[in-house]
């Protein structure tokens, strides 16, 4: 990967999916620059194994690449940039969620895909065999969190992280809001310094930012996660 060509590859979170508002504005900003096949945005597995076949995979094909993990997303990128020394943008990030998964066990669905899936004690044991030490190096690691996420406490990755480069923003929500306008930093933290490509920035931003137009499911918000946000609340402690 060159200065010019950053590569990233997008990891989505739990009942998640590749047609999630943040993954779109990525695929559209890396078309606008020209950089479409620098970008992977895989449909993860539900299971953990299965989806780190995927990732692995598409580091292979991209070289070297920012991973750029959201929710659950950003625990699988925690794992791989320690195992892999590859630099991670963490966006409201679990921190293991293994521990939070307990009791919840049973039928899910993904928001997006509709596919329904049984969480079993095997996804929990293989959440666990991914966990790693806490991340020590600010260069390799941006956390990017906001004190409005209705399904995580953020000060769990607040504390957990807490040696890496921290952007706390006040409110929002787990999905990140302004993830758009962010991108410019992404890009840069990916290795793309000023040259042709980051002078077409400032046009493709604009066009990445309408994707916000993009029509979203109106999801009720499962029991799963209104239950996952009491227990994540209470247990977090600063």
């Amino acid at each position: 990967m060159t200065s010019d060509t950053p590569a990233l590859l997008y990891i989505h979170g739990l009942n998640s999916s590749a047609q999630s508002k943040k993954a779109c504005q990525l695929i559209a900003l890396m078309k606008s620059l020209g950089l479409a096949d620098r970008l992977q945005v895989p449909e993860l597995h539900h299971h953990p194994r299965q989806a780190m076949l995927q990732l692995e995979s598409a580091i292979e094909a991209l070289g070297r690449p920012l991973l750029v993990g959201s929710s659950l997303g950003g625990y699988y990128a925690t794992h791989l940039a320690q195992r892999h020394g590859l630099k991670a943008v963490l966006i409201n990030p679990a921190v293991n969620p293994h521990q939070l998964f307990d009791g919840f066990l049973g039928m899910q669905q993904n928001l997006y895909t509709g596919e329904q899936w049984q969480l079993t004690e095997d996804h929990i044991q293989a959440l666990a065999e991914l966990e790693v030490p806490a991340p020590q190096d600010p260069q390799q690691f941006q956390v990017w969190l906001q004190t409005g996420d209705e399904t995580l406490d953020y000060r769990r990755a607040e504390k957990f992280y807490r040696a890496c480069a921290l952007r706390i923003q006040a409110g929002g929500d787990h999905s990140f809001q302004g993830f758009a306008e962010r991108l410019p930093a992404l890009l840069s933290f990916a290795g793309c310094t000023r040259s042709a490509a980051r002078d077409r920035l400032v046009g493709a931003i604009s066009e990445a930012v309408d994707v916000r137009s993009h029509e979203r499911k109106n999801i009720e918000l499962p029991k799963f996660h209104e239950r996952l946000i009491t227990r994540t609340h209470g247990q977090s402690q600063r």
